[in-house]
């Protein structure tokens, strides 16, 4: 379950990729929604996004922390770089579509949640990019006491 993302909204967003226009990395942000966007920094970390927008425009949502069941037990994984090392994601899956004949994919699964609230808050890591990391653009889902 994924629980929490940070989104990244078009050209003029100084803390997207796509701030820079179309590179050879961030291509796949700019094409169709429903698209896996996978690059590596720090020489060392795979960090796994999802293209949000229509066709053109360069939007994604980086997946920030889940929690994995295995064995009817709650597994959190807090961090990108430690979530996709958890789940073996890499450069393979850059570009493919978020659909299960893929091998990664998202499910609608509401009706296993237990209660949650969702909170938002700046976006974490993005410093340089002046205003714009002080956007409200991360979300995170709690549970509910």
């Amino acid at each position: 379950m994924i629980i929490e993302v940070e989104a990244y909204d078009g050209p003029s967003d100084r803390a997207s990729h796509a701030h820079v226009g179309k590179t050879k990395r961030n291509e796949i942000m700019f094409g169709e929604a429903g698209r896996w966007y996978v690059y590596f920094v720090y020489g060392m970390h795979w960090m796994l996004n999802i293209v949000t927008s229509k066709k053109g425009y360069p939007a994604a949502v980086l997946i920030r922390a889940g929690v994995v069941t295995r064995h009817g037990k709650e597994i959190p994984i807090n961090g990108p770089a430690k979530l996709t090392k958890f789940l073996k994601i890499d450069k393979k899956f850059n570009g493919l579509p978020a659909i299960s004949k893929t091998g990664l994919w998202l499910e609608d699964s509401k009706s296993l949640m237990p209660s949650y609230r969702i909170t938002r808050g700046k976006r974490i890591g993005v410093e340089y990019a002046g205003a714009w990391a002080k956007k409200p653009y991360n979300f995170r889902m709690t549970k509910s006491e």
